[in-house]
């Protein structure tokens, strides 16, 4: 489809806002320009969109990536220019480029603005150098996120003396995991069931919840679909804190928002007589549900456990 004449592309038009602001004085040298998610939100665009425009204004040297900053406008605060071509020499200064500060740049873009937004080139403009220097230390991208991940299971650990009994330690074990994920949302985007990360750090929690089940008189099939149990379920809530955080980039509407538009459809379910239950349930919220994904993981991590439980006590024991 031919775009008429004058009409810009999305991302060139938000690109080209982002300038106003800054040429305006409503953003100064070293100020922060909004996150990809927030330009997202902001101008209902996607993450793809958002991360383009970005993009294109720190090529013509208009904003620039820092560590542990996020991206700011370029040039130093006070007014000061920035080096011409926005290439600066290393400095001692300078912490040498290693795999683990890819990783950790890595991990930071996708806390803050999602998977779909990470890239080689955002990764080297955030942390200031040249496009393809991280390759020099992770090949790929799959490589990358796997290493992402791997550390990210790494920062929750497990108490050096295990609590008593199977089901403390499980707990313990299904909280660490939430916890993982509550960090780094992202986490329960990878890796399907059927095909398992193989990370030290991910194993170590593997191994914590197997060794809850070490003496629990199981068969080795069954403490593992245990184990693959626990963390099935972790994942399978996580897996919404995402979804949401995409849903607000894609659509721009909190989820606040996007429920007061479906009123009218939920309206119409209540009062068909089609759903009785579904109705009966809704009317006795006085000020409505309010979903609460942490609340909602430990409502469902006791009943999971209570029938773990079932199948544990009737396991034979070694006489």
């Amino acid at each position: 489809m031919t775009r008429p004449p004058g009409d810009q592309p999305p991302y060139l038009r938000i690109a080209a806002d982002i300038r106003r602001r800054i040429t305006d004085g409503d953003l100064r040298p070293g100020d922060r320009v909004p996150s990809t998610r927030q330009i997202a939100q902001e101008w209902g665009v996607a993450l793809a969109t958002a991360t383009k425009a970005l993009t294109a204004l720190r090529l013509e040297g208009a904003v620039e990536a820092r560590p542990r900053v996020g991206t700011v406008v370029a040039g130093a605060p006070g007014g000061q220019e920035a080096p011409a071509g926005r290439e600066r020499a290393a400095t001692a200064a300078e912490p040498e480029l290693t795999r683990a500060r890819v990783v950790r740049a890595a991990i930071e873009i996708a806390d803050a603005e999602g998977l779909a937004a990470l890239s080689m080139r955002g990764i080297a403009a955030r942390l200031g150098v040249a496009a393809m220097s991280p390759y020099r230390h992770v090949g790929s991208k799959d490589e990358l996120v796997a290493l992402m991940a791997d550390a990210a299971y790494g920062e929750v650990g497990h108490p050096a003396e295990p609590p008593e009994g199977w089901r403390g330690r499980m707990e313990t074990g299904a909280r660490a995991l939430w916890e993982v994920c509550r960090r780094h949302p992202w986490v329960a985007q990878i890796g399907p069931l059927s095909r398992p990360l193989v990370l030290p750090n991910l194993m170590a929690h593997g191994e914590w919840v197997l060794g809850a089940l070490a003496d629990s008189g199981l068969d080795a099939r069954t403490r593992f679909d245990i184990h693959l149990l626990i963390y099935t379920y972790v994942q399978g809530i996580a897996v919404h804190l995402e979804r949401e955080t995409q849903a607000l980039a894609a659509t721009g509407l909190t989820e606040d928002e996007w429920m007061a538009g479906q009123e009218a459809a939920m309206r119409e379910v209540v009062t068909s007589g089609r759903y009785p239950a579904l109705s009966r349930t809704l009317m006795e919220f006085e000020d409505g549900y309010d979903l609460d994904l942490d609340a909602l993981f430990e409502f469902g991590l006791g009943p999971l456990l209570d029938g773990i439980g079932r199948i544990v006590n009737g396991a034979p024991r070694p006489a």
